[in-house]
């Protein structure tokens, strides 16, 4: 995809220059309500295109978001200490509150526009993240400033674009997560492009229940089973676990729950118990086709990884993806996570910043934002 990139910027010594970042970061708070930055991926993966800019002596502004504090100032969601990181590691970068703190940001306000490009030379939009949003930090400094995208912003096209026209075969996608709904657009994406399709997390209920599977008390979507069937008989290699991990209805699930009985099932969850994570079976078969891959493409969790009951899968998973001999994607939020929390992060090829632009890119094939940077002015001002 032909998207200007920072040398199209020319020389930018003493240039203002305006770079959106996705410094969208996991936050921890103490008693007293102080932050610390949980996982700082995105932040290192945003440094190569300040540490360009700095080095080539353009003062450098960065905007971006955090959560979504919806318009109004919320010590929650303050850049603070993210600024406090950047300022040991690039000191004459400034960088903005929150944009989000603005109602203009999310609207797409030309006032708040006019604000971020006033007395700025050159823009620069390395927040791949928030690409696939029409926001003002996004689509609207490139109409008005020289653009480019960064470092990041434009591996992650080249990365995700390749997928598409040039897939090394066999080109398996492992897809996950909580909703069919969420992922069904992708799915038909996929479809005519991918060898194999391996489904998991709950979204694999639906798929069941479309096939006459009983789903217990499994999350399932019943307004979508007739899309699944669709899926199912379009001719696309699909490949479904075959067992559970299941808990009983009474239990509760999560980061630190402990409560209910868990036991494992075949494709068929009775009901009283619902299926929170991919069985040895499946493990097993999902592995060995991971194995013989040319191209892996991973977006979602196989189960609600974050509880140390039904982590098995997706950890599995994970080192079945970083031990393949293929080009591997892991595509944003919660596989990323898991990629990082499994300490894996340097065997995969490429790891995703952004899960919806992910996803939105997989889909469509382009963004708001990369088709901003391609309608930007291109002449450099003296």
């Amino acid at each position: 995809m032909d998207i200007p990139v920072l040398e199209d910027l020319g020389d930018v010594s003493g240039k203002r220059v305006f770079v959106r970042l996705d410094l969208n970061v996991p936050l921890s708070y103490d008693a007293h309500g102080n932050a610390t930055i949980v996982d700082d991926f995105r932040i290192r993966a945003s440094l190569p295109t300040l540490e360009y800019l700095v080095n080539a002596g353009a003062i450098v502004t960065v905007g971006s978001h955090l959560g979504r504090p919806n318009g109004v100032a919320d010590s929650k969601y303050s850049l603070e200490p993210i600024a406090k990181y950047l300022s040991k590691v690039l000191p004459s970068v400034k960088l903005l509150e929150n944009l989000r703190f603005n109602p203009g940001e999310e609207a797409n306000d030309p006032a708040l526009v006019q604000e971020l490009i006033k007395d700025q030379d050159l823009y620069v939009n390395d927040a791949f993240g928030a690409a696939h949003r029409a926001h003002a930090s996004i689509v609207g400094p490139p109409a008005y400033l020289p653009s480019a995208a960064g470092r990041l912003l434009a591996r992650e096209v080249q990365v995700l674009s390749n997928l598409l026209s040039d897939p090394v075969a066999p080109f398996v996608a492992i897809i996950g997560g909580a909703k069919v709904s969420d992922k069904l657009a992708l799915l038909e994406a996929m479809i005519p492009k991918v060898d194999t399709l391996l489904i998991g997390g709950a979204m694999a209920f639906t798929f069941l229940a479309a096939k006459g599977h009983s789903v217990g008390d499994s999350m399932f979507e019943k307004d979508k089973i007739a899309s699944c069937s669709a899926i199912l008989n379009s001719g696309a290699h699909l490949v479904l676990p075959s067992d559970f991990v299941a808990l009983s209805s009474d239990g509760k699930f999560g980061r630190n729950a402990g409560t209910g009985t868990v036991k494992e099932f075949t494709a068929d969850i009775p009901s009283g118990y619902r299926g929170l994570d991919i069985g040895d079976a499946s493990i097993e078969e999902f592995s060995s086709i991971i194995a013989g891959a040319g191209t892996i493409l991973w977006n979602g969790p196989m189960g609600v990884f974050e509880d140390a009951r039904f982590n098995k899968g997706t950890f599995a998973i994970a080192n079945a993806v970083a031990s393949a001999d293929a080009f591997t994607v892991v595509g944003g939020g919660d596989s990323a996570a898991a990629i990082e929390e499994a300490g894996l992060s340097q065997n995969i090829s490429h790891l995703s910043t952004g899960g919806g632009a992910s996803l939105e890119l997989l889909e469509k094939g382009d963004l708001p934002g990369l088709k901003a940077l391609r309608d930007a002015p291109t002449q450099v001002a003296g």
